[in-house]
This record gives structure tokens, sequence and C-alpha cells, in this order.
């Protein structure tokens, strides 16, 4: 299963500057999914981050692989947990390991570790072409939005 930013935009609540995945490339029913983030010099975080040496902010790269995961969480609910917004629980075990500049691709990968009682535990993995960049396990679970 493949996603564009249409369908994308169908099922996370967020939208632009904030919105942190371009594509979705996999998806395996509940256990992994990967997305795609295009870093463009035009990403409104570079102004400040920092002048003269654009660095993408190690907390959206962790918000990106969230996304991801809310993407997978969601395609693998039940329909009551539709009209619902992720929520993080936890960071853990987070490594910056290279840093992020303009013009890179995000390859985001997560796999689900657990997914108990509504909570739902992923391993990510951001990549750089074949350099893995940043990792993270994350927790979140579904609730309803405060609209």
């Amino acid at each position: 299963m493949q996603l564009d930013i249409n369908e994308i935009m169908k099922i996370l609540p967020h939208r632009y500057p904030f919105l942190m995945v371009d594509r979705i490339i996999e998806v395996e029913q509940g256990k992994r999914c990967v997305g795609i983030k295009n870093v463009t010099m035009n990403e409104p975080f570079f102004q400040g981050h920092f002048p003269g040496h654009p660095i993408m902010p190690g907390v959206l790269i962790i918000e990106a692989m969230a996304q991801v995961a809310g993407i997978m969480a969601y395609l693998a609910s039940e329909e009551a947990n539709r009209g619902k917004v992720t929520y993080f629980l936890a960071i853990d075990n987070a490594r910056f390991r290279k840093p992020v500049l303009p013009g890179d691709q995000l390859r985001i990968e997560v796999t689900a570790n657990m997914n108990k009682r509504g909570i739902w535990g992923v391993a990510g993995k951001v990549f750089v072409g074949s350099t893995l960049v940043t990792e993270a396990d994350l927790k979140a679970t579904f609730a309803d939005s405060s609209k």
C-alpha cells in the first residue's frame, strides 16, 4: 500500500508547516510503515536553526517518525478510533547520529513492537540514503479530539 499527500492529509490532522510526511511507500498492516519526507531549504525552521548552517531540528525528525507511526496505527485501528487524534506518551532511546540538511530525503521506518489496551509502541529509524541519522522508541495512544 502507498499513500500520497492527499491521502495522508485525510488521516493526519497536521497541516503546513507541521505536516512532516510527504508520502507513504510501504505498509505492512499493523506491523511496519515506511514514509518519505523531502527536506527543502524552504522549511520555515531553517531561518533560525541555524542561520548560515541549516540543520533540521531533531525534535522535528522525531515528529516525522511519530506521524508515520500514527498513520500505521490509524490504518490498523478499529473504526472507533478513526475520528481520534494520536497523542505521544513516551520517547525513549533517541539517538541523533548525523545532521539532516536541506536537500536530504528522509526515509522513515517504524516497526510496531507493542499494541496493548490502545497503546502502541514502535521502534523508529530514519535514514538519508543508506545512512542511519536518527532512531528512537515511541509510545502513543488515540484520544478524543478536543474540538
